[in-house]
């Protein structure tokens, strides 16, 4: 009975510290440290965004859980059973305990069918396809670059309209002229379809806020479909190695209102950057040092 109620006391004051702990955390920390959360009071950046994070962040507490119990069992153990009472010499040796045995077997077997449901269940939902969405979009990953088409409704995309990026050029000091990378417009609130198409090797397509990334292949075409929700720019970049400058192949993503977004489209298209974008774009020259290409080089 004693020891039942200095358990109590005890839970009483650690429960309270666990609650001031997890108040005191910022919304970042609350996340898992994962990029996109700086601001608590700003919506998550896509509408899949939350349920990534809860992913990552709901593993790891399983996982810290799991790892706490395991230490203090190894401890305990040491410790109480060190040598017992009047032993000496090196104690009887076991070959093995049968229970635990069992229970050390049977543990991670449901540790880790519990973590491949929730993450196929995830998966399925982040790899299902929009059929219909109110923005369709081809990005092309090329040597060391990308292209931007925004399709439009006709079937041969003669109404489509787009953009030529050409790779990042570092000064000396290796800063990067932020408004020179191709950059991705994309409508807030808004279903979007992201078909990734490469031109030459295998690239990646990773917007780091939205906590996701697709590869391009070549001879397999892949899509990414999810709505961004929070206005702003955000930092993008290819996560395969694919070649000599391949930390070069920067780009930006802006998530902005649908006015500014056809405004965006109007201004291409009064440049002329309409149809579909052709093989003729292929693959840049243009290593950094030595000045972008004119198109009709490319």
């Amino acid at each position: 009975m004693p020891s039942k109620r200095r358990l109590r006391w005890l839970a009483l004051p650690l429960g309270t510290a666990a609650a001031v702990l997890l108040a005191g955390c910022t919304s970042t920390q609350l996340h898992g440290f994962l990029p996109g959360f700086e601001d608590a009071d700003a919506p998550p950046a896509t509408n899949h965004t939350e349920m990534v994070a809860a992913l990552w962040t709901n593993s790891w507490v399983v996982l810290l859980i799991v790892g706490l119990i395991t230490w203090g069992l190894m401890l305990w153990a040491m410790i109480a059973y060190r040598r017992r009472k009047g032993q000496t010499g090196l104690p009887v040796q076991l070959r093995y305990n049968m229970p635990i045995e069992i229970f050390y077997t049977v543990v991670p077997l449901i540790l880790v069918a519990g973590m491949f449901s929730f993450t196929a269940r995830d998966q399925t939902i982040l790899e299902t396809q929009d059929q219909n969405p109110d923005v369709s979009v081809t990005a092309i990953g090329k040597q060391w670059s990308w292209d931007f088409q925004y399709n439009g409704e006709a079937s041969d995309n003669s109404d489509a309209v787009w953009s030529m990026g050409t790779q990042a050029q570092p000064d000396k000091s290796g800063n990067v002229d932020q408004d020179a990378l191709p950059t991705l417009y994309l409508p807030v609130n808004e279903s979007v379809r992201i078909d990734l198409e490469s031109r030459d090797v295998a690239h990646s397509f990773w917007i780091i806020d939205f906590l996701y990334k697709k590869d391009l292949y070549i001879g397999r075409d892949n899509s990414w479909s999810f709505t961004p929700t929070r206005e702003g720019t955000y930092q993008g970049k290819c996560a395969e190695l694919c070649g000599e400058y391949h930390s070069a192949m920067l780009f930006r993503v802006k998530v902005v209102s649908a006015d500014e977004y056809q405004q965006h489209l109007d201004e291409l298209r009064a440049e002329g950057n309409t149809g579909d974008i052709t093989d003729a774009y292929d693959r840049l020259g243009n290593e950094p040092g030595t000045g972008a290409q004119n198109e009709g080089e490319n």
